[in-house]
C-alpha cells in the first residue's frame, strides 16, 4: 500500500464516515481513476513535438502514454479528422496513488506564486479537473532537456455523488485549496 493510500484508509474514512453519515462502508467517496492529458494544436505539423510530449508524460505519470486523434476534419485549424492532436494517460490503482502523492507534495507546492487551488474545477458530480500551465513543476522534469513548456490538465475521477463530498475528500487527502 502507498503512503496516501494508507492516509485514505486510516484518517479520511472514518472522517468522511463521521460527516455524512453513511449506513455501509460502501458508500464512502474513493478516487477511481486519474487521468492525465496534453493538448497539442501546433503538433499536428510537428512530429517532434509529439514524440517529445509522449516522453515527458510517460516520465511524469510512469506509464506509457497514448495518442489522441482529431475526430473530426475542421478547415479552420487546418486539422484532419485522424491528425495526432494530444497525448493522454489513465492512471488507476497504486501508479495513481502515487501520483497524487507526488502532485500534492512536491509538484503543486512548486508553483511560482502558488497560493492553493481554486475549487471551482467540480463537474457537479464530485469530479475534480485541474489545469497546470506549465509541465516542469513535477521532479521528473529537467529544465535544461525541456525545449517547449506545454499545459495539462488532470482529472480525478471520485466515486462521490456531490460536490460537497468530492471537495471533502480530496482536501482530507490533503489537496492544497484556497481559502
Amino acid at each position: 500500500m502507498t503512503r496516501l493510500e494508507t492516509i485514505y484508509r486510516d484518517k479520511v474514512v472514518p472522517v468522511l464516515h463521521k460527516e455524512f453519515g453513511y449506513k455501509s462502508p460502501m458508500q464512502i467517496p474513493g478516487i477511481e481513476k486519474v487521468s492525465l492529458n496534453i493538448g497539442l494544436g501546433s503538433a499536428s505539423q510537428n512530429n517532434k513535438l509529439m514524440e517529445e510530449a509522449i516522453a515527458e508524460l510517460s516520465a511524469i505519470a510512469g506509464q506509457k502514454a497514448v495518442v489522441t486523434r482529431a475526430k473530426k476534419s475542421i478547415a479552420a485549424f487546418k486539422l484532419r479528422e485522424g491528425m495526432p492532436i494530444g497525448v493522454r494517460v489513465t492512471l488507476r490503482k497504486t501508479q495513481m496513488w502515487d501520483f497524487l502523492d507526488k502532485l500534492i507534495n512536491f509538484a503543486l507546492p512548486r508553483v511560482r506564486d502558488f497560493r492553493g487551488i481554486p475549487d471551482r474545477g467540480f463537474d457537479g458530480r464530485g469530479n475534480f479537473t485541474l489545469g497546470i500551465k506549465e509541465h516542469m513543476i513535477f521532479p521528473e522534469m529537467e529544465s535544461d532537456r525541456i525545449e517547449n513548456i506545454k499545459g495539462m490538465n488532470i482529472t480525478i475521477v471520485t466515486t462521490a455523488t456531490t460536490d460537497k463530498e468530492g471537495k471533502m475528500l480530496l482536501d482530507q487527502l490533503g489537496m492544497p485549496f484556497r481559502k
